[in-house]
């Protein structure tokens, strides 16, 4: 058994993150509700604990708090943002609300005393309302800011800190190091969980679930899909039967990028499905994306228990869904957080559904994903294929679905992705200088006036999104050339039909999401 740490979750959205970093770190490590029992967390026989942070205030009634056999374990214990409050509130420090809150960059000073952070000035992403006016006895400030006098907090003798600031997330450049420190230095973890170790537990896991049974796999020829069906061809082989359902929402050429990338390997165990119509007639009229989410999820169900029975009933369905799609979807393992929206193959799957599901990337982000499907030798065009929603093109069309506004959307989008390839922006390493993780384009249901050979328009509008992001959970927007935007909205507005106005979103993640529904 690998060495492992123990993430306590009281709710905040990055409490996958932690997990993140920490496996970056090479450490093995599991996410848990903090109300979790307390022998299914130490059965992990953890090395250490991270808690993360909340929405909720550790002095409110009815707040999360640390459970009693953390604290008794005498094991070495990381406080993140409210884990540090929660720390501080239980150990006998005060916590109150701060008179300025901190949201955002910031900069913290670090100590010479630090074990976890190098003296000096750092840069930090801060989301909080609460601050430490005391440190718990045997406590000692080791970084601060103008408005934190204790940013970071540690008990030298007993292993325990905290710190306000989030190291999980991107924008603390320095997070990772404190984290890798904790779990390695602090808490003695071996940092032996590698992308061969998942790839083996993965397949083991997926083989101990199935046996010799047979399964369906849904591939849509997004990386989340390539890199399940590929493990599960590696575990189970010819039990594994691909079907690939065409809804009508698909970008430009997709169905038949999919099927050639598919038939390659999977030859006859690929089935394709044509389910335009059903899926037309059940999205007629609805333009609340919650209930297109819902429909998908319980249609994309009802099509695979058809094919079931004709590939003989198989009772198990494997699907690509990764860490994202679960928190977002507050799904019943993640219960502690606040659903953002539902995914389709997450809280969209209808209660009845008949089949058991296999995921075997549920807890990965798509950095992760990708590096798994290098190592599984996939081809480039699936690894650094440009993501895509499960719901398809149904998120992108805002307001009535038709084939008419579908084709539309199709034909603004491939001159959007075209111009982005030509230019070199698209489809490559998200750590390459400028390179962008996901562009795509919108359309809006609003019309507004234009003039076009000194005619009047009333067409509506396409927005453009493009977004530069490690790990999908914070992204920012792409600063595009000014030339690029400028030609793809003059091809729009000259080759697409329908369409008189396009305008370019620059709002980061949060407060949107990268999708508009």
């Amino acid at each position: 058994m690998n060495d492992s740490i123990a993430i306590l979750d009281f709710g905040s959205q990055t409490s996958q993150l932690i997990a993140r970093r920490v496996r970056e770190a090479q450490v093995y490590c599991e996410l848990f509700p903090w109300d979790a029992p307390a022998e299914k967390v130490l059965a992990l026989h953890p090395k250490g604990f991270i808690l993360s942070g909340s929405p909720a205030s550790v002095y409110e009634s009815g707040a999360p708090f640390i459970p009693a056999y953390v604290l008794d374990s005498g094991l070495p214990i990381l406080g993140i943002c409210f884990g540090m409050q929660a720390l501080t509130y239980a150990l006998g420090g005060k916590v109150a609300a701060a008179t300025r809150r901190e949201y955002g960059l910031a900069q913290v000073e670090s100590t010479g005393d630090n074990p976890l952070l190098p003296p000096g000035e750092h840069r930090v992403w801060m989301s909080h309302g609460d601050r430490i006016e005391q440190a718990p006895p045997g406590f000692i400030s080791l970084a601060h800011t103008g408005n934190s006098p204790v940013a970071m907090m540690g008990n030298l003798e007993t292993k325990r800190f905290g710190v306000q600031f989030h190291p999980e997330v991107h924008h603390t450049p320095g997070g990772r190091e404190l984290l890798r420190r904790f779990v390695v230095e602090v808490c003695g973890a071996k940092p032996d969980w590698t992308l061969d170790s998942i790839i083996r537990a993965a397949t083991d896991q997926i083989r101990a679930s199935v046996g010799d049974e047979r399964v369906l796999v849904a591939v849509s020829g997004g990386v989340d899909s390539s890199v399940a069906t590929a493990l599960v061809n590696r575990a189970i082989g010819d039990q594994l039967t691909a079907v690939f359902v065409d809804h009508g929402l698909l970008r430009q050429g997709e169905r038949e990028q999919v099927e050639a990338a598919f038939r390659r390997s999977l030859g006859q165990r690929l089935v394709v499905v044509n389910a335009i119509e059903d899926y037309m007639d059940a999205l007629q009229g609805v333009t609340d994306p919650e209930q297109k989410r819902r429909i998908i999820g319980e249609k994309f169900i009802r099509i695979f228990e058809t094919e079931a029975k004709k590939a003989g009933s198989p009772r198990f369905l494997v699907q690509g869904t990764i860490y994202p799609d679960v928190v977002e979807s507050s799904a019943p393992d993640r219960s502690k957080a606040q659903r953002i929206k539902t995914h389709h193959n997450v809280g969209g799957l209808p209660k009845d559904m008949q089949f058991t599901l296999v995921e075997p990337l549920r807890y990965l982000f798509k950095d992760e994903v990708r590096a798994v499907g290098e190592a599984l030798g996939l081809p480039a065009e699936l690894v650094w294929r440009q993501p895509f929603p499960g719901p398809g093109l149904a998120v992108r069309c805002l307001g009535d679905i038709t084939l008419e506004r579908l084709d539309t959307l199709r034909a603004a989008d491939h001159i959007f992705t075209s111009e982005l390839t030509a230019a070199g922006l698209l489809n490559r390493a998200t750590d390459e200088p400028d390179g962008i993780s996901q562009a795509f384009a919108v359309l809006l249901p609003v019309r507004s006036v234009g003039v076009m050979g000194d005619t009047r328009t009333y067409q509506e509008t396409v927005a453009l999104r493009a977004v530069t992001t490690e790990d999908f959970m914070t992204a920012d927007w792409a600063r595009l050339p000014y030339d690029l935007l400028a030609r793809t909205a003059n091809r729009i507005v000259n080759e697409v039909a329908g369409v008189n106005r396009v305008v370019y979103d620059i709002t980061s993640k949060p407060p949107a999401t990268i999708e508009w529904e």
